[in-house]
């Protein structure tokens, strides 16, 4: 632990507490997570209403969808270093609390109000300022897990704090709609604000440094532990794999409900339906799978599965989607898309927790905090550049051609999840 880490409370509240206590702070975690995550995964819910409330085509929707991510790539490996040397308590209060500023301003000056429409540049500098300062959230919280946890529970605890982005995607996909159809997106901004005022107060309610660290692995010789994430092969490996995997998900979480509302030519109840499904779906797998894991000791095993699993969903959604009458006219292709899509989207989102898990106790406890912030700056530019690419896709051959290329970035990926263990 690094003495810088002794900004984040003083010595005489540390000693006060116990063991317990890493259930608040993996709450607090969580809550910061989710409420980040029901903008960030929530406002991609809304695409079809921001397109005809922003008067964007495809393209340019696909651009402002996509600045969250770049602001949080871009922002992720700068809030683990300072996570790492300032604690997790400063980091999440200072991002949650100027998240909620930023989306406040957007509130003011970047929603459609009667027939005044922004411009696009308000959107696109507000959207990025909320992933540039949201970004926070990310490393810290799971640093948290790290220091609080050993080893026996952190596939657990990493994997319940992942379950944050599901939850807030759920969140987001049935109450943003709701806000943007009945009250606009003004009202959205400041509901967004006002949840990531509260993830800051639950932050400096509980999260702080065990008074000691917690039981975390020995450093092993010439490993990580020594050299640091940044110049360990098997850390990028496994960073690279993560947001290779993530552009497939992103697919669906950005670009999901256009689909099913353009070629599936379903309602909204159908579309809010399926997106809640894939949310809290990958919600309970993501518990189940940490768990599971912890006690089998399988994680690379589980990553590779889910990253088949996935590649063979994909594929059948493109056959599907291939089909394109068959899909569109009839009850029963209408009922494939959407169980096909929304199975794709559990599968792809299911491996978060275990992969995070793996990567934190090769990185060790530590510097868990700049190996997050690797990954996550990986996760967002997949998902930055994602959003941008489809639309140029559907031109070219389609939907079809957007599920099968988001199969093979499940088939490239699963070489990369698999590297050399450290063994503890």
């Amino acid at each position: 632990m690094h003495s810088d880490a002794a900004l984040s409370l003083p010595s005489s509240a540390s000693s006060t507490l116990g063991p317990r206590h890493r259930w608040k702070v993996l709450a607090a975690g969580v809550a910061a997570n989710a409420a980040f995550s029901v903008a960030f995964s929530g406002i991609p819910m809304t695409a079809v209403l921001m397109r005809s409330g922003y008067r964007l085509d495809n393209a340019t929707l696909g651009l402002v969808l996509g600045l969250m991510g770049l602001g949080i790539a871009l922002s992720e490996l700068p809030w683990g270093l300072l996570t790492d040397r300032w604690g997790d308590r400063p980091v999440l209060l200072l991002g949650l609390g100027a998240t909620a500023a930023a989306l406040a301003a957007m509130a003011l000056w970047a929603a459609p109000h009667g027939d005044q429409i922004p411009g696009l540049g308000w959107l696109a500098v507000g959207l990025l300022s909320v992933g540039l300062l949201g970004g926070s959230v990310n490393g810290a919280s799971g640093r948290a897990v790290m220091t609080w946890f050993d080893e026996s529970e952190r596939g657990l605890a990493m994997s319940i704090r992942q379950t944050a982005v599901p939850l807030g995607g759920a969140v987001g996909a049935l109450l943003l709609p709701l806000l943007a159809l009945h009250g606009g997106f003004r009202m959205l901004y400041a509901v967004l604000a006002g949840l990531c005022a509260l993830g800051a107060l639950m932050a400096w309610a509980w999260v702080h440094e065990p008074a000691v660290p917690m039981r975390t692995p020995a450093p092993v010789a010439g490993g990580t532990h020594e050299r640091g994430p940044l110049h360990d092969a098997r850390i990028w490996r496994i960073v690279a794999g993560i947001g290779i995997l993530c552009s497939a998900q992103f697919a669906v979480l950005s670009f999901g409900t256009v689909f099913l509302h353009d070629f599936g030519h379903l309602g909204w109840a159908a579309i809010t339906a399926a997106m809640v499904a894939v949310q809290v779906g990958a919600m309970v797998m993501r518990v189940w799978s940490g768990r599971w894991t912890d006690r089998r000791r399988n994680r690379p095993a589980y990553l590779r599965g889910c990253a088949l699993l996935s590649l063979l969903l994909f594929a059948a959604l493109g056959a599907l989607t291939l089909s394109g009458a068959m899909a569109t006219q009839t009850s029963a292709g209408r009922i494939g898309l959407l169980v096909l899509l929304t199975l794709a989207g559990i599968s792809v989102s299911a491996w978060h927790g275990v992969a995070y898990t793996e990567l934190a106790t090769l990185a060790g406890a530590a510097r868990a905090g700049t190996a997050l912030g690797m990954a996550n700056t990986s996760v967002f530019l997949f998902c930055f550049v994602t959003p941008l690419l489809i639309p140029h896709l559907l031109t070219l051959q389609g939907w079809p051609l957007v599920w099968f290329v988001a199969g093979g970035c499940a088939l490239a990926a699963m070489p990369l999840m698999l590297p050399a263990r450290v063994r503890r």
